[in-house]
């Protein structure tokens, strides 16, 4: 089920109400089987698959805390090794054998390339991996064994985060489940400001870049360098806007239920660098390669060279999670690289910088660095959303060729789209920037109540008005 749908639109108020008017004892069950529904709206048959993933992680669990010894590590690595093999089935079967064929073909053998009809279940390298913090951290002893099947089945299984997070720790959301969450208006209220901003994200900035970015990044020999730039720009924005409106919404959501989740974005692009770039967007995903693959890496290593291994690995196996294609590998691969390069550059710089006498704390370096990081990220994404090798050399080769300011694109969207695009994003900037230093939120509910709910009205009639409903997926569902 879409968040930007009408069905959901029925769905999450209707629930809401149940939820609420349900006695303490039923309200898992209920939210279990909400989720349940929430998600075989897609493909009612792909819900076997969570199933089956839920009962082996739940029944590992148990026993990585009831035995010692090497049995207490084959628990764990067999429910790694099921959990991914299901993964690896549905997301990375075709790729496999599509690159086995080839490489074989360069080798002159005779290996046919046999091309699995599977689709891809929604989300399944969300819960995968919130699946996996589970058993690590109760390997770890760092959470208690879930005893109770309708519980862990709810914390793998809970709809506002279930398709593409914030990825949560056992130790972050599990135990909510055992809470009476009681109705409060306060709460509530502060939940729909946050899913009011994440929908302005998505159907007014993401889904109306989209109809840009598509055109453009499609076909991309049919554009000229200015053309390329603008969608590259835009896709910049849509992406960021597609992916932290829907985590907006899942936090928002969430508290209405009455429930806490980790804050997946926090301004990305505003760092100064790619290694706070990687701190701040989508971090729950950049915390969990953290702890369970840099981190034992760099532990086993130790070494500048295994530094450089770890972060190139991490980075490489970051982008493979996003999607099998090659243009993911190599998006990972180029962040990897410029970690590093970040790195092993970062004196000689700020020699240059004493040099010049630019202060370290300075508004003038402040921006460099800013723009910089923007600039390079936004070569990142270029890799990203193209669908070849060859359309990301072409883009890059012809960024800064032809820029004809008469063909920016079509009529239809100069008109109609283009405004709308830039004053979306304009509206963006202006309340990160505002609540960076002041809550706005707070500043908002300070207003009486005449003037609050005619700025609530106005929002959702301004959405109304320059949204796109189209019921566009969300990018990163597809992961």
């Amino acid at each position: 089920m879409l968040f930007n749908s009408l069905t959901f639109a029925l769905f999450f108020p209707a629930f809401c109400a149940l939820y609420f008017l349900a006695p303490r004892q039923v309200r898992m069950p209920l939210l279990l089987a909400a989720s349940c529904g929430f998600y075989m709206y897609f493909i009612p048959a792909y819900i076997l698959i969570l199933f089956v993933t839920i009962v082996i992680d739940y029944v590992a669990g148990i026993y990585i805390e009831r035995v010692s010894g090497p049995a207490r590590k084959a628990w764990l690595v067999g429910s790694i090794v099921s959990t991914c093999a299901v993964l690896f089935v549905f997301k990375y079967l075709n790729f496999f054998t599509e690159n086995l064929a080839a490489v074989s073909h360069l080798l002159g053998w005779d290996i046919k390339d046999p091309r699995w009809n599977i689709i891809l279940p929604i989300g399944l390298s969300f819960h995968t991996f919130q699946s996996l913090s589970y058993v690590i951290e109760v390997y770890r002893g760092h959470h208690k064994a879930e005893k109770d099947f309708v519980i862990y089945s709810t914390y793998v299984m809970f709809f506002p985060q279930l398709v593409a997070g914030p990825i949560e720790r056992p130790q972050g959301l599990l135990d909510q489940f055992r809470v009476h969450h009681a109705f409060e208006w306060e709460r509530v209220a502060s939940g729909l400001r946050r899913m009011a901003w994440g929908f302005f994200k998505k159907v007014v900035i993401a889904d109306r870049l989209a109809l840009y970015v598509n055109d453009v990044y499609g076909a991309p020999q049919n554009f000229n360098g200015l053309q390329l730039s603008l969608a590259t720009f835009f896709f910049a924005y849509q992406i960021y806007c597609d992916f932290s409106g829907y985590s907006d919404i899942a936090v928002g959501s969430a508290r209405v239920l009455g429930f806490r989740l980790m804050e997946n974005f926090n301004t990305p692009y505003y760092s100064r660098s790619i290694s706070e770039f990687w701190r701040r967007w989508h971090i729950s995903l950049s915390s969990w390669f953290r702890d369970y693959l840099y981190d034992p890496l760099v532990e086993k290593f130790r070494s500048s060279a295994g530094w450089a291994f770890a972060i190139l690995i991490t980075f490489g196996v970051s982008g493979l999670w996003h999607g099998a294609a090659w243009t993911y590998v190599v998006w990972g691969l180029l962040n990897g690289v410029y970690l590093l390069a970040g790195g092993l550059t970062e004196e000689p710089r700020n020699r240059v910088y004493r040099a010049l006498g630019i202060a370290d704390d300075s508004v003038l370096r402040t921006t460099i660095r800013i723009m910089a990081t923007f600039g390079l990220t936004c070569v990142g994404w270029v890799v990203f959303r193209a669908t070849s090798m060859g359309d990301v050399g072409y883009i890059l080769a012809n960024f800064w060729r032809n820029w004809d300011f008469g063909r920016i694109g079509t009529e239809q969207f100069l008109l109609r789209q283009m405004p709308a695009a830039i004053a979306g994003i304009l509206v963006l900037e202006t309340v990160q920037l505002v609540h960076r230093r002041v809550n706005l939120s707070h500043q908002l509910l300070r207003l009486p109540a005449l003037p609050r709910w005619a700025f609530y009205l106005a929002w959702a009639y301004g959405m109304v008005l320059f949204g796109v409903f189209r019921n566009e997926q969300f990018i990163y569902f597809q992961f």
